[in-house]
């Protein structure tokens, strides 16, 4: 039996020469285009339009930092411990991506483009909203893109990520689906849901083409961006080690006998 061939069509290199989709990564890439147009190349396989890149550099940049998170601590922990390995502090930070914090969007991106998917022009967004909330809820699962542990009663992310589709006519039945669906689980639920970060970015991925299957990947991108920079403020400004010995204090001070506790 003849095995399949091994191919990709990404890159391919020489001693001299590195091609990137067809483009020559010295002359044509390096110093001409910038990093977003290099993300949407690997995914897209050409350069965007203005008004593509604008939308994907909105997109990607509302995701790069959020302050003090999990991830970030994650990141900062690590590093504390293995200054030694900036890529371990980095994944670990990523690794932390799930469906409470950022990975929520790959789910999100699915729900929209799994109910859409029969290609209807003028589809029933009432009718869908409430056939996904029924069905999260029937489950008793969390609805992806709705909601925030902070950002209440509106995560502003949202808003100004759907203004921007708007503006460059991306405002369509993804945008106006995950909008529904906010609506619809307020409604029932009769509690502040907003859409939120992951939600807007998932429908905008959408609009845009992008499978749901890689948008989790999108989340990823822009995080360890952002968790570079805490490394970066971990060497500066250290706060891992300070935060440690205080929660181990904090969290075992109910066990000390009292007469080895340290005057106040």
């Amino acid at each position: 039996m003849k095995q399949a061939e091994i191919r990709s069509d990404i890159a391919w290199a020489t001693p001299t020469k590195v091609v990137v989709h067809g483009l020559d990564l010295c002359e044509d890439i390096v110093g001409k285009i910038d990093f977003g147009q290099m993300a949407f190349l690997q995914l897209f396989a050409r350069l965007p339009e203005a008004r593509e890149l604008r939308m994907f550099n909105a997109m990607m940049v509302i995701l790069v930092e959020h302050g003090i998170t999990p991830s970030s601590l994650a990141t900062r922990m690590t590093y504390a411990g293995a200054p030694e390995a900036v890529q371990a502090a980095v994944a670990a930070g990523l690794l932390g991506l799930g469906s409470v914090f950022v990975g929520s969007l790959d789910n999100a991106a699915r729900l929209l483009q799994t109910s859409l998917a029969n290609g209807d022009h003028e589809p029933d967004i009432e009718r869908l909203a409430r056939e996904a909330v029924d069905d999260y809820r029937a489950r008793k699962e969390i609805l992806p893109g709705i909601g925030h542990p902070f950002h209440k009663p509106i995560d502003p992310r949202a808003p100004a990520l759907f203004s921007v589709a708007k503006e460059l006519g991306y405002e369509g039945r993804y945008v106006r689906l995950m909008s529904a669906i906010g609506k619809e689980a307020e409604r029932q639920l009769d509690r502040a849901l907003p859409v939120n970060v992951t939600g807007a970015m998932a429908a905008v991925a959408s609009e845009m083409g992008i499978p749901w299957q890689i948008c989790r990947g999108l989340a990823v991108a822009a995080r360890a961006v952002g968790l570079v920079g805490h490394v970066l403020e971990e060497m500066r400004q250290p706060l891992a080690t300070a935060l440690y010995l205080r929660t181990e204090h904090e969290a075992s001070a109910h066990l000390i006998p009292k007469e080895h506790e340290e005057p106040v």
